[in-house]
């Protein structure tokens, strides 16, 4: 009689074959991991080995080749029909009494381990789960909170059967497995009472970008069903891993999500079954949707954990290998616990050194919106369905539109040309499965079943961030393939502009020197919306104003929490995407009229005939009208580098219009707490007004460098209002004379030892314009993404050119 009961502590990853991906890593990890601080529940595994013996013991093997011999997986009719079968084949197979009474005894070992009272975890482990090639995510069944040892034999057959589930066997159809080669072992583990407290997702790398650096962790109330399901929207929070390394700890950045439903256990015991997963959902109350459903401190000690799980298995592997993991808060004991690990099965196959860019031609009207999974763009005829009767009338390269998707949906899924859910977040079913199929997919719309209608051409983009949009129509949109391998090396920097922190991960694997120019305005204007002096004071502002404020800074302790953490988030994503590489941010430059826009803006602004060279930019900093409000983005930029680790953020200083203005603004960011040179801070400050150039030395011994603004300094060198279109025709940077201040700029950089940049689109539109930069000898030239490996290319035959020429 073989020992078909093999504890966590036997087991490692080298026993996948015996106990399936699940055992063999939780094994791994009890074993390797525990002593390194990571809370693991012990538990046992009932092997593969079982699984085989009872099919023999049963004569079950021949009466299920008959079902899957001759079959066609893509019929879904018959799929249904022959998987019934399969698994009441396996579930009226009856255990042998030596393997029961194993079972007995093991149970009663975890009952000594923690109590009469423990409840357990019952899930399945296929032998070919987690293989690289295939996540195996939500075939197989699992069980919770099972009390007794009837309910945990009923819960391994019922496992042991859902090999063969119809969203199973179309899933090993479509990977290339033999239907009757994946075994199946089951877990049986300490219950970690999520339920009464909280649970999620996470990895060790961006889903959706393949960015390495961060640690991407989902989280909601209760059980973690839900998340997987995509039955709700999720908090998630990212923590940049190589600051955490150095001992910095803080969130790079979070969102909250709805968590409108919280699924928790149910005292309705249906006879059907003694072990069927008695699970409800309930809503959540309001209070509790409204605000973070873990600490800080929780997500730093998950950081560390997938951290410490993904070193772990790289090592193992001799290769970088990112993790998809599971977590559980237990309610009783208030510990976190790993209840899952396995490698990503999507961004860990890509390739990194190609990249490929979607890019729309057009936009039309937005019909919804919602959380992009990918960065791919598909278009064609909307299809919603609503349940498995009509998966049969799919259409290949239809969308697929749902509230939200099921394994069972995956013979469709694959043919859809775009999927689009109402509910769910990034790590539910819909965005694994439209991750691992290479499709765009768009998941918590909320709307988009109402809205879009059967039939309807719409175009799904997830290009533009981590907002995913449906438009209406089918749009034309290009793809651009790059061989990252064979891009040239400058002597000139080239750099990117990047405001928008949604498009930073996306953009990480750009072969850039750094970030040239990162606005505030982006992250102020979108996250923020709010006028920083209506944050400070609510109470000059009418009651509709302060209602809107409360309802935008509920999940945060006050509005100044608010403001520092949203703009130090916002700034800190964009930094990390160059890491250590420098990051150039300026500080906000809106005009009055901009100003005016954001929520409770109009009490503060007032109104200018020409605002674009009026009250904006270094005049504001120290003014007493908005020092304040300075003084929340000093506050900021000082939590960016000094609590969050990014110490590659250089500040800029935008239209400081005389020296003695720079002066003063140097001594107003130091009575904030940021010192020129203290933790390395260097300040920039914008070359864009005529005196900046007349006086460049003075200018140069007050700032650390200087970038050239070429739209604001060829406005004022030729008095062209650039916002008018009758006077456009004299719009030009090409100018003489805007040359001739470009190059006085640069010189003057040069003869007094600073940085020089040029931040705009001049050079890569004009290639005269990029030529007579280099031969000036400017240190960078920072661009808009999109332009940037072209500006390499030409840059690169440039200087060949002109040195060969020496």
């Amino acid at each position: 009689m073989s020992d078909y009961i093999k504890w966590f502590s036997e087991l490692s990853i080298e026993d996948v074959d015996l106990v399936g991906g699940k055992n063999a890593s939780l094994g791994e990890m009890y074993q390797n991991l525990t002593e390194e601080g990571i809370r693991i529940p012990n538990g046992f595994a009932i092997t593969a080995d079982a699984y085989c013996h009872i099919l023999d013991a049963n004569g079950a093997w021949e009466k299920l080749h008959e079902q899957l011999d001759s079959f066609d997986p893509d019929n879904v009719t018959e799929l249904q029909k022959v998987g019934k079968a399969c698994r009441e084949i396996v579930h009226n197979c009856i255990l042998p009494d030596y393997l029961v009474e194993q079972i007995k005894k093991a149970h009663e070992q975890l009952k000594e381990e923690y109590g009469e009272e423990v409840t357990l975890a019952v899930r399945s482990s296929a032998t070919a789960e987690d293989s690289p090639e295939a996540s195996f995510a939500g075939q197989n069944d699992s069980y919770l909170n099972i009390d007794d040892i009837d309910a945990l034999l009923d819960a391994y057959k019922r496992c042991l059967a859902s090999n063969f589930t119809d969203r199973s066997i179309h899933y090993k159809y479509d990977n290339g497995f033999d239907y009757l080669k994946v075994y199946l072992s089951v877990v049986v583990m300490k219950m970690v009472r999520s339920d009464i407290s909280t649970s999620g997702v996470m990895f060790s790398i961006d889903t959706e970008t393949g960015f390495k650096d961060v640690v991407f962790i989902n989280s909601a109330y209760g059980l973690g069903e839900n998340i997987v399901q995509g039955s709700i929207e999720p908090d998630s929070f990212y923590v940049h891993k190589p600051t955490f390394k150095k001992g910095h700890r803080a969130v790079l950045k979070r969102r909250l999500g709805e968590k409108s439903l919280k699924m928790i256990f149910s005292d309705d015991l249906s006879s059907d079954s003694i072990a069927k997963e008695y699970t409800k959902n309930i809503p959540t109350p309001k209070e509790d949707q409204k605000r973070f459903s873990i600490s800080n401190e929780d997500i730093m000690v998950l950081a560390d954990y997938a951290i410490k799980v993904e070193e772990h298995y790289s090592k193992k592997a001799g290769y970088h290998k990112p993790m998809d993991m599971e977590w559980a808060k237990d309610g009783l004991d208030g510990y976190l616990y790993m209840v899952q690990a396995r490698p990503e099965t999507v961004e860990s196959r890509e390739e990194g050194t190609h990249l490929e860019m979607y890019t729309l031609k057009s936009h039309s009207k937005v019909l919804t919106e919602g959380q992009a999974v990918g960065t791919k763009i598909g278009s064609g005829k909307v299809h919603k369905i609503k349940d498995t009767s009509t998966l049969d009338q799919f259409k290949h390269g239809d969308i697929l539109v749902a509230e939200m998707t099921s394994p069972d949906w995956e013979p469709v899924m694959k043919i859809a040309s775009a999927i689009v859910t109402n509910s769910g977040g990034r790590t539910c079913h819909a965005a694994i499965v439209s991750r691992e199929l290479g499709i765009p997919a768009i998941v918590g719309a909320k709307n988009a079943f109402e809205v879009l209608q059967d039939g309807q051409e719409i175009t799904v983009s997830c290009a533009e961030g981590e907002t995913g949009f449906v438009y209406e129509g089918k749009l034309d949109f290009e793809i651009t393939k790059t061989d990252l391998n064979i891009l040239p090396k400058t002597k000139t920097q080239i750099m990117m502009n990047l405001g928008n922190p949604d498009m930073a991960f996306s953009l990480a694997s750009l072969p850039v020197d750094g970030i040239g120019l990162a606005r505030m305005e982006f992250i102020i204007n979108t996250a923020i919306k709010a006028h920083p002096m209506a944050l400070k004071h609510p109470e000059k502002t009418d009651t509709q104003t302060q209602e809107a404020l409360q309802e935008l800074t509920q999940a945060h302790e006050d509005n100044d929490d608010f403001f520092i953490k949203t703009l130090s988030e916002g700034v800190a994503s964009i930094a990390s995407c160059v890491y250590p590489k420098p990051c150039v941010v300026r500080m906000s430059d809106f005009k009055t009229n901009e100003y005016a826009t954001l929520l409770g803006g109009k009490f503060f602004e007032a109104h200018e005939a020409n605002p674009m060279i009026g009250f904006r930019g270094a005049a504001r900093y120290s003014h007493p009208s908005y020092e304040e409000g300075f003084e929340l983005e000093c506050d900021a930029m000082k939590r960016v580098r000094d609590e969050m680790g990014f110490d590659n953020v250089i500040l800029m200083i935008p239209f400081c219009r005389r020296v003695e203005e720079g002066q003063k603004v140097l001594d107003t960011m130091e009575k904030y707490g940021l010192k020129r040179g203290k933790n390395n801070l260097k300040i920039y400050v914008m070359c864009e007004i005529p005196n900046n150039v007349i006086c460049i030395d003075a200018f140069c011994e007050l700032f650390d460098g200087i970038s050239i603004g070429s739209n604001d300094l060829t406005q004022l060198t030729l008095g062209v209002d650039r916002d008018s279109e009758i006077v456009a025709f004299d719009y030009d940077e090409r100018d003489p004379g805007v040359m001739k201040m470009i190059e006085m700029a640069v010189e003057g950089a040069k003869r007094n030892h600073r940085h020089s940049g040029i931040c705009g689109q001049g050079p890569s539109d004009y290639p005269e314009m990029a030529e007579a930069l280099v031969k000036m000898g400017i240190d960078s030239m920072s661009l808009n993404p999109d332009s940037v490996l072209m500006t390499m290319e030409n840059i690169s035959e440039l200087e060949e050119k002109l040195f060969s020429e020496e």
